[in-house]
Protein backbone atom coordinates (compact mmCIF):
# COMPACT_ATOMS: atom_id res chain seq x y z
CA UNK A 1 0.00 0.00 0.00
CA UNK A 2 1.37 3.43 -0.88
CA UNK A 3 1.90 6.13 1.68
CA UNK A 4 -0.77 8.86 1.96
CA UNK A 5 1.11 11.83 3.36
CA UNK A 6 0.89 15.42 2.17
CA UNK A 7 3.69 16.29 -0.24
CA UNK A 8 6.25 18.55 1.45
CA UNK A 9 7.12 21.91 -0.03
CA UNK A 10 10.13 21.79 -2.40
CA UNK A 11 12.23 23.97 -0.12
CA UNK A 12 11.56 21.62 2.81
CA UNK A 13 12.69 18.64 0.76
CA UNK A 14 15.86 20.39 -0.40
CA UNK A 15 16.71 21.51 3.13
CA UNK A 16 16.28 18.01 4.56
CA UNK A 17 18.15 16.19 1.78
CA UNK A 18 21.03 18.63 1.62
CA UNK A 19 21.43 18.64 5.40
CA UNK A 20 21.55 14.86 5.38
CA UNK A 21 24.01 14.88 2.48
CA UNK A 22 26.38 17.27 4.24
CA UNK A 23 26.34 15.05 7.30
CA UNK A 24 26.95 12.07 5.04
CA UNK A 25 30.02 13.73 3.53
CA UNK A 26 31.55 14.19 6.96
CA UNK A 27 30.57 10.68 8.08
CA UNK A 28 32.10 8.84 5.14
CA UNK A 29 35.17 11.05 4.91
CA UNK A 30 36.17 9.76 8.31
CA UNK A 31 35.44 6.15 7.45
CA UNK A 32 37.19 6.25 4.07
CA UNK A 33 40.30 8.25 4.90
CA UNK A 34 41.81 5.16 6.54
CA UNK A 35 42.35 3.38 3.23
CA UNK A 36 44.28 6.30 1.75
CA UNK A 37 46.85 6.05 4.55
CA UNK A 38 46.92 2.23 4.73
CA UNK A 39 50.64 2.02 4.02
CA UNK A 40 51.55 4.66 6.61
CA UNK A 41 49.27 3.07 9.19
CA UNK A 42 50.96 -0.29 8.53
CA UNK A 43 54.33 1.35 9.25
CA UNK A 44 53.09 2.81 12.56
CA UNK A 45 50.95 0.01 13.97
CA UNK A 46 52.59 -3.21 12.80
CA UNK A 47 56.14 -4.62 13.03
CA UNK A 48 58.36 -3.22 10.28
CA UNK A 49 60.34 -6.39 9.43
CA UNK A 50 57.93 -7.40 6.61
CA UNK A 51 56.38 -4.46 4.72
CA UNK A 52 54.09 -6.70 2.62
CA UNK A 53 52.72 -8.41 5.73
CA UNK A 54 52.28 -5.00 7.36
CA UNK A 55 50.23 -3.72 4.42
CA UNK A 56 48.07 -6.85 4.44
CA UNK A 57 47.55 -6.41 8.20
CA UNK A 58 46.58 -2.77 7.71
CA UNK A 59 44.10 -3.69 4.96
CA UNK A 60 42.75 -6.51 7.13
CA UNK A 61 42.06 -4.00 9.92
CA UNK A 62 40.23 -1.89 7.33
CA UNK A 63 38.13 -4.98 6.61
CA UNK A 64 37.55 -5.72 10.30
CA UNK A 65 35.57 -2.51 10.56
CA UNK A 66 33.15 -4.00 8.07
CA UNK A 67 32.51 -7.01 10.30
CA UNK A 68 30.54 -4.71 12.58
CA UNK A 69 28.47 -3.30 9.72
CA UNK A 70 25.85 -6.09 9.76
CA UNK A 71 25.43 -5.70 13.54
CA UNK A 72 25.18 -1.93 13.18
CA UNK A 73 22.77 -2.44 10.31
CA UNK A 74 20.52 -4.71 12.37
CA UNK A 75 20.49 -2.64 15.56
CA UNK A 76 20.51 0.86 14.08
CA UNK A 77 18.21 -0.22 11.26
CA UNK A 78 15.66 -1.42 13.78
CA UNK A 79 16.17 1.75 15.80
CA UNK A 80 15.43 3.79 12.66
CA UNK A 81 12.09 1.99 12.21
CA UNK A 82 11.08 2.37 15.86
CA UNK A 83 12.47 5.81 16.75
CA UNK A 84 12.74 7.51 13.37
CA UNK A 85 15.35 8.13 10.70
CA UNK A 86 16.60 11.36 12.29
CA UNK A 87 17.38 9.76 15.65
CA UNK A 88 19.27 6.91 13.98
CA UNK A 89 21.35 9.28 11.85
CA UNK A 90 22.32 11.39 14.87
CA UNK A 91 23.52 8.24 16.64
CA UNK A 92 25.65 7.11 13.68
CA UNK A 93 27.44 10.39 13.19
CA UNK A 94 28.45 10.72 16.85
CA UNK A 95 29.76 7.14 16.94
CA UNK A 96 31.77 7.67 13.77
CA UNK A 97 33.34 10.84 15.17
CA UNK A 98 34.44 9.01 18.31
CA UNK A 99 36.06 6.14 16.39
CA UNK A 100 37.84 8.44 13.96
CA UNK A 101 39.33 10.73 16.59
CA UNK A 102 40.45 7.61 18.45
CA UNK A 103 42.47 6.49 15.40
CA UNK A 104 44.13 9.89 15.19
CA UNK A 105 45.21 9.84 18.84
CA UNK A 106 46.42 6.25 19.21
CA UNK A 107 50.12 5.69 20.02
CA UNK A 108 51.98 3.48 17.55
CA UNK A 109 53.54 0.03 17.85
CA UNK A 110 56.89 1.49 18.81
CA UNK A 111 55.31 3.12 21.89
CA UNK A 112 52.88 0.55 23.30
CA UNK A 113 53.60 -2.63 21.36
CA UNK A 114 50.79 -5.03 20.53
CA UNK A 115 48.24 -2.81 22.29
CA UNK A 116 48.50 -0.40 19.34
CA UNK A 117 46.99 -2.70 16.67
CA UNK A 118 44.46 -4.01 19.23
CA UNK A 119 43.19 -0.50 19.96
CA UNK A 120 43.22 0.27 16.24
CA UNK A 121 40.88 -2.69 15.72
CA UNK A 122 38.58 -1.37 18.47
CA UNK A 123 38.41 2.03 16.77
CA UNK A 124 37.63 0.39 13.44
CA UNK A 125 34.88 -1.70 15.04
CA UNK A 126 33.25 1.46 16.38
CA UNK A 127 33.47 3.05 12.94
CA UNK A 128 32.08 -0.09 11.32
CA UNK A 129 29.10 -0.21 13.69
CA UNK A 130 28.29 3.38 12.83
CA UNK A 131 28.71 2.87 9.08
CA UNK A 132 26.45 -0.19 9.23
CA UNK A 133 23.52 1.99 10.23
CA UNK A 134 24.48 5.11 8.31
CA UNK A 135 24.06 3.93 4.74
CA UNK A 136 20.57 2.50 5.05
CA UNK A 137 19.40 5.26 7.36
CA UNK A 138 20.54 8.09 5.13
CA UNK A 139 19.27 6.36 1.99
CA UNK A 140 15.82 5.83 3.48
CA UNK A 141 15.82 9.41 4.75
CA UNK A 142 16.55 10.98 1.36
CA UNK A 143 14.26 8.74 -0.71
CA UNK A 144 11.38 9.15 1.74
CA UNK A 145 11.69 12.93 1.57
CA UNK A 146 11.66 12.93 -2.25
CA UNK A 147 8.61 13.66 -4.45
CA UNK A 148 7.30 10.53 -6.17
CA UNK A 149 8.70 11.45 -9.59
CA UNK A 150 12.13 12.50 -8.31
CA UNK A 151 13.24 9.71 -5.99
CA UNK A 152 16.16 8.88 -8.28
CA UNK A 153 17.37 12.49 -8.26
CA UNK A 154 17.12 13.06 -4.53
CA UNK A 155 18.24 9.56 -3.59
CA UNK A 156 21.35 10.00 -5.73
CA UNK A 157 22.64 12.63 -3.33
CA UNK A 158 23.26 9.83 -0.84
CA UNK A 159 25.88 8.37 -3.18
CA UNK A 160 27.07 11.75 -4.45
CA UNK A 161 27.79 12.78 -0.87
CA UNK A 162 29.81 9.59 -0.33
CA UNK A 163 31.78 10.39 -3.49
CA UNK A 164 32.31 13.91 -2.15
CA UNK A 165 33.61 12.45 1.10
CA UNK A 166 36.09 10.30 -0.82
CA UNK A 167 37.15 13.33 -2.84
CA UNK A 168 37.74 15.10 0.44
CA UNK A 169 39.66 12.14 1.87
CA UNK A 170 41.69 11.48 -1.28
CA UNK A 171 42.35 15.19 -1.76
CA UNK A 172 43.48 15.49 1.84
CA UNK A 173 45.77 12.50 1.35
CA UNK A 174 47.22 13.99 -1.84
CA UNK A 175 47.72 17.37 -0.16
CA UNK A 176 49.57 16.05 2.86
CA UNK A 177 51.60 13.64 0.73
CA UNK A 178 52.67 16.56 -1.46
CA UNK A 179 53.46 19.15 1.21
CA UNK A 180 55.05 16.97 3.90
CA UNK A 181 58.29 15.06 3.75
CA UNK A 182 57.94 11.25 3.88
CA UNK A 183 59.36 11.28 7.41
CA UNK A 184 56.95 13.91 8.69
CA UNK A 185 54.00 12.19 7.05
CA UNK A 186 54.93 8.85 8.58
CA UNK A 187 55.55 10.19 12.07
CA UNK A 188 52.69 12.63 12.63
CA UNK A 189 51.23 14.08 9.41
CA UNK A 190 48.91 11.13 8.74
CA UNK A 191 47.08 11.83 12.03
CA UNK A 192 45.78 15.25 11.01
CA UNK A 193 43.06 14.00 8.60
CA UNK A 194 41.71 11.76 11.35
CA UNK A 195 41.73 14.48 13.99
CA UNK A 196 39.74 16.67 11.63
CA UNK A 197 36.92 14.28 12.51
CA UNK A 198 36.07 16.70 15.32
CA UNK A 199 34.35 18.68 12.57
CA UNK A 200 32.06 15.67 12.16
CA UNK A 201 30.89 15.82 15.75
CA UNK A 202 30.23 19.56 15.66
CA UNK A 203 28.79 20.19 12.18
CA UNK A 204 27.19 16.86 11.36
CA UNK A 205 25.61 16.39 14.75
CA UNK A 206 24.11 19.88 14.66
CA UNK A 207 22.66 19.40 11.17
CA UNK A 208 21.04 16.09 11.98
CA UNK A 209 19.48 17.25 15.23
CA UNK A 210 17.86 20.18 13.43
CA UNK A 211 16.17 18.45 10.48
CA UNK A 212 12.59 17.16 10.34
CA UNK A 213 11.55 13.52 10.23
CA UNK A 214 10.62 12.14 6.78
CA UNK A 215 7.01 12.60 5.61
CA UNK A 216 6.70 8.90 4.69
CA UNK A 217 7.81 7.78 8.15
CA UNK A 218 5.55 10.30 9.90
CA UNK A 219 2.57 9.11 7.85
CA UNK A 220 3.27 5.43 8.57
CA UNK A 221 3.81 6.14 12.25
CA UNK A 222 0.59 8.16 12.49
CA UNK A 223 -1.33 5.35 10.78
CA UNK A 224 0.40 2.87 13.12
CA UNK A 225 1.18 0.64 10.14
CA UNK A 226 2.72 -2.72 11.08
CA UNK A 227 5.78 -4.05 9.29
CA UNK A 228 4.65 -5.56 5.97
CA UNK A 229 5.48 -9.20 5.09
CA UNK A 230 8.07 -10.04 2.48
CA UNK A 231 10.97 -8.21 4.07
CA UNK A 232 13.27 -11.24 4.11
CA UNK A 233 12.84 -11.93 0.38
CA UNK A 234 13.41 -8.28 -0.46
CA UNK A 235 16.46 -8.34 1.79
CA UNK A 236 17.94 -11.28 -0.17
CA UNK A 237 17.34 -9.38 -3.40
CA UNK A 238 18.99 -6.28 -1.94
CA UNK A 239 21.96 -8.41 -0.87
CA UNK A 240 22.57 -9.69 -4.40
CA UNK A 241 21.90 -6.26 -5.85
CA UNK A 242 24.67 -4.77 -3.69
CA UNK A 243 27.50 -7.21 -4.55
CA UNK A 244 28.61 -5.49 -7.76
CA UNK A 245 28.09 -2.06 -6.24
CA UNK A 246 30.34 -2.66 -3.27
CA UNK A 247 33.10 -4.61 -5.05
CA UNK A 248 33.40 -2.01 -7.81
CA UNK A 249 33.36 0.78 -5.24
CA UNK A 250 36.06 -0.60 -2.94
CA UNK A 251 38.35 -2.12 -5.58
CA UNK A 252 38.19 0.68 -8.14
CA UNK A 253 38.01 3.63 -5.76
CA UNK A 254 39.48 2.83 -2.35
CA UNK A 255 42.09 0.25 -3.39
CA UNK A 256 43.06 1.82 -6.72
CA UNK A 257 45.64 4.32 -5.35
CA UNK A 258 47.51 1.44 -3.68
CA UNK A 259 47.26 -0.71 -6.83
CA UNK A 260 48.43 1.96 -9.26
CA UNK A 261 51.32 2.91 -7.00
CA UNK A 262 52.50 -0.70 -6.67
CA UNK A 263 51.77 -2.00 -10.17
CA UNK A 264 51.08 0.97 -12.44
CA UNK A 265 54.30 2.91 -12.03
CA UNK A 266 52.67 5.88 -10.26
CA UNK A 267 54.12 7.89 -7.40
CA UNK A 268 51.98 8.19 -4.28
CA UNK A 269 51.01 11.76 -5.18
CA UNK A 270 50.12 10.78 -8.78
CA UNK A 271 48.03 7.80 -7.63
CA UNK A 272 46.03 9.89 -5.17
CA UNK A 273 45.67 12.76 -7.66
CA UNK A 274 44.28 10.49 -10.41
CA UNK A 275 41.93 8.93 -7.90
CA UNK A 276 40.74 12.34 -6.74
CA UNK A 277 40.03 13.50 -10.31
CA UNK A 278 38.07 10.32 -11.00
CA UNK A 279 36.09 10.77 -7.79
CA UNK A 280 35.20 14.32 -8.83
CA UNK A 281 33.78 12.91 -12.06
CA UNK A 282 31.85 10.31 -10.06
CA UNK A 283 30.42 12.96 -7.74
CA UNK A 284 29.31 15.15 -10.65
CA UNK A 285 27.75 12.34 -12.70
CA UNK A 286 25.75 10.58 -9.97
CA UNK A 287 22.87 13.12 -9.70
CA UNK A 288 22.26 13.37 -13.49
CA UNK A 289 22.17 9.59 -13.70
CA UNK A 290 19.78 9.52 -10.74
CA UNK A 291 17.53 11.99 -12.56
CA UNK A 292 17.80 9.93 -15.76
CA UNK A 293 16.61 6.86 -13.86
CA UNK A 294 13.44 8.79 -12.95
CA UNK A 295 12.72 9.08 -16.68
CA UNK A 296 13.89 5.79 -18.23
CA UNK A 297 13.77 3.51 -15.19
CA UNK A 298 16.36 2.14 -12.81
CA UNK A 299 17.16 -1.16 -14.55
CA UNK A 300 18.72 0.16 -17.81
CA UNK A 301 21.37 2.11 -15.87
CA UNK A 302 22.02 -0.66 -13.35
CA UNK A 303 22.42 -3.34 -16.03
CA UNK A 304 24.66 -1.10 -18.15
CA UNK A 305 27.04 -0.63 -15.21
CA UNK A 306 27.28 -4.38 -14.57
CA UNK A 307 27.85 -5.08 -18.28
CA UNK A 308 30.63 -2.47 -18.50
CA UNK A 309 32.64 -4.09 -15.72
CA UNK A 310 32.00 -7.63 -16.92
CA UNK A 311 33.42 -6.80 -20.37
CA UNK A 312 36.04 -4.06 -19.90
CA UNK A 313 37.69 -4.58 -16.50
CA UNK A 314 40.42 -6.93 -17.73
CA UNK A 315 41.40 -4.82 -20.79
CA UNK A 316 41.61 -1.65 -18.70
CA UNK A 317 43.63 -3.37 -15.97
CA UNK A 318 46.06 -4.61 -18.62
CA UNK A 319 46.57 -1.03 -19.80
CA UNK A 320 47.33 0.05 -16.21
CA UNK A 321 49.85 -2.77 -15.80
CA UNK A 322 51.63 -1.46 -18.89
CA UNK A 323 52.51 1.67 -16.85
CA UNK A 324 51.01 4.06 -19.40
CA UNK A 325 51.65 7.29 -17.51
CA UNK A 326 49.55 9.68 -15.50
CA UNK A 327 47.31 10.97 -18.32
CA UNK A 328 46.14 7.54 -19.45
CA UNK A 329 45.68 6.38 -15.88
CA UNK A 330 43.50 9.40 -15.20
CA UNK A 331 41.31 8.60 -18.24
CA UNK A 332 40.91 4.99 -17.11
CA UNK A 333 39.98 6.14 -13.62
CA UNK A 334 37.35 8.46 -15.13
CA UNK A 335 35.89 5.58 -17.18
CA UNK A 336 35.65 3.37 -14.11
CA UNK A 337 34.04 6.12 -12.07
CA UNK A 338 31.53 6.99 -14.81
CA UNK A 339 30.43 3.34 -14.91
CA UNK A 340 30.07 3.27 -11.13
CA UNK A 341 28.04 6.48 -11.35
CA UNK A 342 25.50 4.68 -13.57
CA UNK A 343 24.81 2.30 -10.71
CA UNK A 344 25.17 4.82 -7.90
CA UNK A 345 22.74 7.28 -9.50
CA UNK A 346 19.89 4.77 -9.78
CA UNK A 347 20.90 2.50 -6.88
CA UNK A 348 19.65 4.30 -3.75
CA UNK A 349 16.12 4.73 -5.11
CA UNK A 350 16.05 1.22 -6.58
CA UNK A 351 17.06 -0.52 -3.36
CA UNK A 352 14.72 1.62 -1.25
CA UNK A 353 11.79 0.85 -3.52
CA UNK A 354 12.15 -2.86 -2.74
CA UNK A 355 10.79 -2.31 0.79
CA UNK A 356 7.77 -0.95 2.67
CA UNK A 357 8.32 2.17 4.80
CA UNK A 358 7.91 0.34 8.11
CA UNK A 359 10.56 -2.30 7.67
CA UNK A 360 12.66 -0.42 5.13
CA UNK A 361 15.34 0.51 7.62
CA UNK A 362 15.16 -2.84 9.45
CA UNK A 363 15.66 -4.94 6.28
CA UNK A 364 17.49 -2.74 3.80
CA UNK A 365 20.18 -1.58 6.22
CA UNK A 366 21.47 -5.02 7.34
CA UNK A 367 21.08 -6.55 3.83
CA UNK A 368 23.26 -3.85 2.33
CA UNK A 369 25.68 -3.90 5.28
CA UNK A 370 26.11 -7.69 5.12
CA UNK A 371 26.91 -7.60 1.40
CA UNK A 372 29.40 -4.80 1.95
CA UNK A 373 30.99 -6.62 4.89
CA UNK A 374 31.49 -9.83 2.93
CA UNK A 375 32.36 -8.54 -0.54
CA UNK A 376 33.39 -4.90 -0.14
CA UNK A 377 35.09 -4.34 3.18
CA UNK A 378 37.67 -7.02 2.57
CA UNK A 379 37.94 -6.20 -1.14
CA UNK A 380 41.31 -4.37 -0.80
CA UNK A 381 42.63 -7.24 1.33
CA UNK A 382 41.26 -9.84 -1.11
CA UNK A 383 42.83 -7.96 -4.02
CA UNK A 384 46.24 -7.88 -2.34
CA UNK A 385 45.89 -11.53 -1.30
CA UNK A 386 44.89 -12.64 -4.82
CA UNK A 387 47.94 -10.90 -6.27
CA UNK A 388 50.22 -12.52 -3.68
CA UNK A 389 48.63 -15.98 -4.13
CA UNK A 390 48.56 -16.02 -7.94
CA UNK A 391 51.56 -13.87 -8.68
CA UNK A 392 49.41 -11.94 -11.15
CA UNK A 393 48.44 -8.30 -10.55
CA UNK A 394 45.56 -8.92 -12.96
CA UNK A 395 43.80 -11.19 -10.44
CA UNK A 396 41.61 -8.48 -8.79
CA UNK A 397 39.96 -7.80 -12.17
CA UNK A 398 38.34 -11.23 -12.11
CA UNK A 399 36.89 -10.55 -8.67
CA UNK A 400 35.26 -7.42 -10.10
CA UNK A 401 33.90 -9.38 -13.07
CA UNK A 402 32.39 -12.13 -10.91
CA UNK A 403 30.58 -9.56 -8.76
CA UNK A 404 29.22 -7.76 -11.83
CA UNK A 405 27.82 -11.00 -13.29
CA UNK A 406 26.04 -11.96 -10.06
CA UNK A 407 24.35 -8.57 -9.67
CA UNK A 408 23.44 -8.46 -13.38
CA UNK A 409 21.43 -11.67 -12.93
CA UNK A 410 19.69 -10.35 -9.80
CA UNK A 411 18.79 -7.02 -11.43
CA UNK A 412 17.60 -8.67 -14.65
CA UNK A 413 14.99 -10.57 -12.60
CA UNK A 414 13.85 -7.52 -10.61
CA UNK A 415 10.66 -5.60 -11.43
CA UNK A 416 11.02 -1.98 -12.54
CA UNK A 417 9.90 0.30 -9.69
CA UNK A 418 10.81 3.80 -10.88
CA UNK A 419 7.25 4.78 -11.75
CA UNK A 420 5.52 2.97 -8.88
CA UNK A 421 4.34 4.64 -5.66
CA UNK A 422 6.63 4.30 -2.64
CA UNK A 423 5.08 1.63 -0.47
Amino acid sequence: MSQTQHAPAPHETRKAVYAAAIGNVLEWYDFGVYIFFAGTIAHNFFPADNPAAGLLSSLAVFGVGFLMRPLGGILIGRYGDTHGRRAALTLTILAMAFGTIMVGLLPGYASIGVAAPVLLVVARLIQGFSAGGEWGGSTAFMVEWAPAARRGWYGSFQQASIAASLVLGSGTGALFTAILSPGALASWGWRIPFLLGIVLALVGGYLRRNVEETPAYRAAETAREPAAPGGFGAGLRAFGFTIHWTVAFYILLSYMPTFTRQHGGMTAAQALSANTIGLLVLMVLIPPFGALSDRVGRKPLLLASCAFFAVLTVPLFMVILGKPGFGVLMLIQILFDAAIALFSGAGPAAISEMFHTIGRSSWMTPAYALAVAIFGGFAPFIAAWLIAATGSPLAPAFYVIAAAVVSFIVIWRMPETAHEALR
